[in-house]
Parts: structure tokens; sequence; C-alpha cells
């Protein structure tokens, strides 16, 4: 679609794609709906960026820093005056986007700046319920205003003025198609977290790569339910207790190597 016959809802859709080029049309195809597509996209070696602008995306390449940092320059192009932000990855749904179009229609009226938008994640095919994963709301419908703080991991938007409200309809979530997609974030996303927090002053020690992993395991599977989702939610609580121990191993491995 291109851009002058995208919908007319003031919201810019912005999009994060790295070699995202088995998603990227479907994504922006599910935010037809939206005035303005942007995805930002970072240093892909596929056909992400031909795709994209073929699907009727505006297609921007910032340097890249952070996640946040990449949404943010998304953000300061939109022409909109709300920004309703997905990962490739996601899609939007027919009932969500008449609510958020609803939303933003009605929003002069109420004080809430942002809004979060539940998601239904499916790992392998499959969705997960429990475990946590049930409960994901993060805030991606938000005033053109704000911005995304500058964390390496767990960035979000940081809502400096107004309420914060939430959706009812989901958005889809179609996280880790394979095992080699999860250890490859899994490697660079525990190295942002080491790096972020013992930028922070946080250290490390080995008891917590010990205890670390169990409590993780023990939380997701039982105490969270995760044991409900049969074969994937065991998996998955397992991948997380990984995912724990590789994370407080590398903050370990500064701690000590700071300290010679």
């Amino acid at each position: 679609m291109s851009p002058a016959n995208r919908g007319s809802s003031d919201v810019t859709a912005v999009i994060a794609a790295h070699d995202e080029s088995a998603n990227i049309e479907a994504c922006i195809a599910s935010v037809e709906w939206a005035r303005e597509v942007i995805v930002v996209e970072n240093d892909s070696m596929d056909d992400t960026i031909d795709r994209a602008r073929g699907a009727g995306a505006t297609v921007i390449s910032p340097k890249f820093t952070t996640i946040g940092a990449a949404r943010n320059h998304g953000i300061e192009r939109a022409k909109t005056a709300w920004i309703f932000v997905l990962d490739a990855d996601e899609r939007c749904t027919a009932e969500l986007a008449d609510e958020i179009s609803r939303v933003v229609t009605q929003a002069g009226g109420v004080s809430a700046s942002a809004f979060r938008v539940p998601r239904r994640n499916y790992f392998l095919g499959r969705e997960i319920r429990h475990g946590g994963w049930g409960s994901d709301k993060p805030i991606r419908l938000f005033r053109r205003e704000l911005r995304y703080n500058a964390n390496l991991v767990h960035e979000h938007v940081d809502v400096t003025k107004g309420a914060i409200s939430e959706v009812k309809n989901k958005l889809l979530h179609y996280t880790y198609i394979s095992l080699d997609q999860y250890f490859e974030k899994f490697d660079r996303y525990s190295r942002w977290w080491a790096e972020q927090n013992f930028a922070r002053g946080r250290r490390g020690t080995a008891a917590a790569v010990f205890f670390g992993p169990p409590a993780r395991f023990a939380s997701m599977y039982f105490l969270k339910g995760g044991f409900r989702d049969g074969a994937h939610g065991l998996v998955l609580a397992c991948l997380a207790a990984a995912s724990v121990m590789a994370k407080y191993a590398r903050l370990w491995e500064r701690s000590i190597r700071h300290e010679r």
C-alpha cells in the first residue's frame, strides 16, 4: 500500500527491524490503518529495506546504539499526534486497530498519555499463557512527545506526564520461531545486560550464578504456572534459567576483571 492510500487514524506505526525479511511485510500490512508507517532498520543484510519500502513504509537507517534510541529516531520523524510501536515479529489485529482508532479520537477528553497493550505471545508456534508470559503488557501506544529511555535492555517509554491506561485487545507476538533465533538473542541480551548493570555499579558473585538460575526456573515453572504450557513451558523455563546464568556469569566476569 502506498503512503497516499494509508489509513486516516492519527497514528504513526514505528517498527524496529533487523534482518526481518520473513516478517516485515506482514507486520506492515497489519498496521495499514495507520496514517504512516516508519521502519527503523538496523544494519540488515537481507532484503528487509526493499520489502518494507515495497509495502509502503518509510525506511530510515540511523546508526544503532540501543533499541530505545532506534525507536526514538522513528518517533522524531512522525507527523501524527500518536505513536504505536511494534516489532517486526508482532501483528496488530483488526480488533486492536479499531480500538486504537477509537482511543486516539477520544483521547482529547481523557488524561492518559500512554496505553499498555497486552500481548499474546507464541513460542515455537504455540501460544504461551503462563509462566509470566500471559501478563505481558508493555506500553506501545503513546503521545509523540514521549520517548524511550537509554537502557540497553528492558527499555521502556518514560511517561513524564499524563496517566497510563490500557487497551483491551491484544497484540500478537510470534517470538522465537526457532531455537537458533532464541540463542542469538540470548547471547546479545545477556552481554548487554551485564554491560548495563556493571556500568551502574552492580557487581556479580559466584553465588548469584549458582542460586539465580534455579530460582528463576522455580518461579516461572511452578509459581507462575509454566507447567500448564506442557513441554513448551518446561523448555521455556529451562531456557530462562540458562539466560539468568549467562547474565550473572558475564557480570561476575566483568567484576573479577575490574578487581585485577
